[in-house]
């Protein structure tokens, strides 16, 4: 059973840092494209940033500039700092990859942007 496990979210104020991890059992992410997501409260889940095999990144208009994300495949994990936050980017964040036809999620961790 693969399982994809997030952390790194906590409180911070407005225009501090935090710096999710997302890992995987089974070393997965090391050879797929990993995505991050977010739920703020009673939104939809969106997509916020990935990074392919090859370390291209993608980034969402709202955190571009402001979150960076990277990967460490010797260690199967990717991460996403993120700095200068906003009340905004409150939110459950989740990682996910995809491996064939199936999609595995985290469990989310949850960021609180707040003073």
């Amino acid at each position: 059973q693969v399982q994809v496990v997030e952390s790194g979210g906590g409180l911070v104020q407005p225009g501090g840092s935090l710096r999710l991890s997302c890992t995987a059992s089974g070393g997965i992410l090391s050879g797929n494209t990993v995505y991050w997501y977010r739920q703020p409260p009673e939104k939809q889940r969106e997509w916020v940033s990935s990074i392919t095999t090859g370390g291209s990144t993608m980034y969402d208009y709202a955190v571009k500039g402001r979150f960076t994300i990277s990967r460490d495949d010797a260690k199967n994990t990717v991460y996403l700092q993120m700095n200068s936050l906003k009340p905004e980017d409150t939110a459950v964040y989740y990682c996910r990859t995809v491996i064939g036809l199936r999609t595995y999620w985290g469990q989310g961790t949850q960021v609180t942007v707040s003073s």
